[in-house]
């Protein structure tokens, strides 16, 4: 299962409540949302919300901040308290960061930045899911169970506020010694610029009302550096409900909420910004294959070479380090050493000299390379993120990414629109299929079809899957289209003579649900159920190998066949037929294209079809568009064709 199936599996039980004023912002937004979760209460404002919120069962609170009649922070206020624990996510645009310590106050979850980026939405979410299961579970142990994940933050204090417990993960944190730590009063963590008046409502809340407190806290390590800390603090109480003593959970979040903020406030309070990202290249397989030492090791001392280098050669001096091997530098235009030109340069100088390195640790090389994006002017925060992202689809290495979010905010607005077609079409029954003939070369007569999906819009216009399918993979419309395909074509077994091929993707056969579904319908048509042909898809989000095969074993006892498809391109080959043992292989288009022409393609495809013949396999020819094509592939012994030389894909006459 991947990671946003998984995720809508936790999430689509969990009912949340949108508060939104702006309509358009409010309609946009949802169609995201309704990816996620099956039940949604929506709020036109503040007021509205606190009151859905009362009537309501609520288990996830997502809400705007700039309402009329109550804004997102008093609604949010006023929640607390009626609910302390409600997992609550702030909508904020950059340009809201005046409220950020409000919001610390009022203790919520986290913070979606307008336009909702689809990646930072799914890690908040993630976040709050894995939060809600770790509540449900600690409301079943005893007060007293030990907390033993190394990976969360744990401490505990006597009733007047010394240190009792510290786990490793705080010491490490902090960078003082359990020794240090114990006995002493929290104050000596305490950052000098928290306003008292949070730590007055923490003890009020906890000491008091004998309540749990939940919000972020700004600490100062042994060494001075500044980290944040999600926290929740929980009175322990006896038998008469009298305190013992307090433990404290906490998350790392540093990242997220001090460097990379500075960096947004700094970048939206001026159109006269130049900002440099730099992201250490493949950084994620650093981590898995050298592990966290050699991470830190690299973040550390690259971070200090990026210090040391463009404060000599740039004359930028403020680095900020975000995490994950990403760095920033920042300034105003007019106090650029450099002209525009000249700053790209240097820029590409020093990538080359970078690039060009390596790194020792303990005995292991390893050749370090970056990615550079360079924004200047407005929006130069999110240009440059965007232009991070550029440079990783297209595998190139450095970018001047000035305008870029226009271009993505565009392209949301067609996914939003595009998603909202595909959910209409499923509403209306106008997500179909058109069956495409494959040709047998010999007789050259249709023998079988090929199911291929097609989205109907509100004006007739018939609307290729390229357009819509890889949108509809973002959430659970993707498998509602694979229930229609897989219904449509079952139920045309029984009113044609040939057989049907139905395309099937990893996805698809790694869904639990999609597969109890094909079982379900092999067995009502199991008449028929021979002439069905699963043509498997394969590509890189392909994870359980051994899953695919059982469920190739499980379908041809029904006498289903199974073919791989776009062979020769890709990621098929020769190994995944031992896997496979399929009856049919689908030569790929870029194979048979130009195969009359060319000699390179004539062999390729020789050697496939002789080794098919052997292992007693048939071949198809895809893209079999004109007479030149079909002859060569007939000569060469391919056994069947597709294309528009025969056939363009239509609805059948039935």
């Amino acid at each position: 299962m991947n990671v946003i199936a998984n995720i809508i599996k936790h999430s689509s039980d969990l009912r949340l409540l949108y508060v939104e004023d702006n309509q358009a912002a409010r309609e946009a937004t949802l169609l995201i949302f309704n990816e996620f979760f099956n039940h949604i209460v929506v709020g036109v404002d503040g007021q509205d919300g606190v009151e859905k919120f009362q009537k309501n069962k609520i288990d996830i609170i997502i809400t705007d901040i700039n309402m009329p009649r109550l804004n997102g922070l008093e609604m949010t206020k006023q929640i607390r308290s009626l609910n302390k624990d409600v997992p609550i996510l702030v909508l904020s645009a950059y340009n809201e960061s005046g409220f950020f310590m409000d919001s610390i106050k009022l203790g919520v979850d986290g913070y979606l930045l307008k336009p909702i980026d689809m990646g930072q939405f799914i890690e908040a979410l993630k976040k709050i899911i894995s939060k809600i299961e770790i509540t449900k579970e600690v409301h079943l142990l005893h007060q007293y169970q030990d907390i033993t994940d190394l990976s969360t933050i744990v401490s505990k204090t006597n009733l007047d506020g010394n240190i009792t417990y510290v786990n490793e993960a705080y010491c490490k944190l902090s960078k003082y010694s359990s020794e240090e730590l114990l006995g002493q009063s929290y104050t000596i963590l305490r950052h000098p610029s928290v306003d008292s008046q949070i730590y007055k409502e923490l003890w009020q809340t906890i000491k008091e009302k004998k309540e749990i407190w939940r919000g972020v806290l700004k600490n100062i390590t042994k060494d001075g550096n500044t980290f944040y800390l999600q926290t929740t603090i929980k009175p322990l109480l006896d038998i008469d409900n009298n305190i013992t003593e307090y433990i404290s959970i906490k998350s790392d979040i540093t990242h997220s909420m001090n460097q990379k903020k500075r960096l947004i406030d700094i970048s939206d309070n001026s159109d006269d910004i130049v900002l440099i990202l730099i992201k250490i290249e493949n950084f994620d397989d650093i981590e898995k294959y050298y592990g966290q030492k050699f991470v830190q090791i690299i973040e550390d001392a690259f971070a200090q070479t990026l210090s040391t280098t463009m404060k000599k050669t740039l004359k930028l001096k403020n680095i900020f380090t975000l995490g994950d091997g990403e760095y920033a530098f920042i300034n105003h235009t007019k106090d650029c050493f450099y002209t525009r030109k000249e700053l790209k340069k240097k820029l590409l100088e020093f990538q080359e000299q970078i690039n060009n390195s390596t790194v020792n640790f303990e005995g292991i090389e390893y050749d370090i390379s970056i990615l550079i994006s360079l924004s200047i002017g407005k929006d130069s925060y999110e240009n440059a993120s965007y232009g991070l992202k550029k440079l990783h689809d297209s595998k190139k290495i450095f970018i001047t990414a000035n305008n870029l979010l226009a271009d993505e905010r565009e392209n949301a607005h067609k996914n939003f629109e595009m998603l909202k077609m595909i959910k209409e079409s499923l509403s209306s029954n106008n997500i179909v299929i058109y069956s495409q003939a494959i040709v047998d070369n010999k007789t050259e007569k249709t023998h079988k079809y090929e199911s291929l999906v097609r989205l109907i819009d509100s004006e007739g216009n018939v609307i290729s899957p390229y357009f819509f399918l890889n949108i509809a993979k973002k959430g659970k419309y993707y498998y509602l289209i694979t229930q229609k395909v897989l219904e449509q074509s079952f139920a045309l077994l029984d009113k044609v003579e040939e057989s049907i091929s139905i395309n099937l993707s990893a996805l698809d056969i790694e869904r639990t649900r999609t597969r109890r579904h094909i079982f379900e319908l092999l067995e009502k048509h199991k008449e028929h159920a021979h002439k069905i042909v699963f043509e498997l898809l394969e590509d890189e989000e392909m994870k359980d190998f051994k899953l695919i095969k059982d469920f190739i074993s499980k379908v041809k006892v029904y006498g289903v066949e199974i073919a791989i498809d776009d062979f020769g391109a890709g990621f098929s080959n020769f190994e995944r037929l031992l896997d496979y043992q399929p009856d049919i292989l689908k030569l790929d288009a870029c194979l048979i294209k130009n195969i009359d022409t060319d000699s390179y393609s004539q062999d390729v495809v020789e050697t496939i079809v002789s080794f098919a013949k052997k292992q007693g396999i048939k071949t198809v020819a895809e893209y079999v568009e004109s007479e030149a094509i079909y002859k060569k592939v007939k000569s060469l012994g391919i056994d069947y064709s597709q294309g528009y030389y025969f056939a363009k894909p239509q609805r059948l006459k039935t």
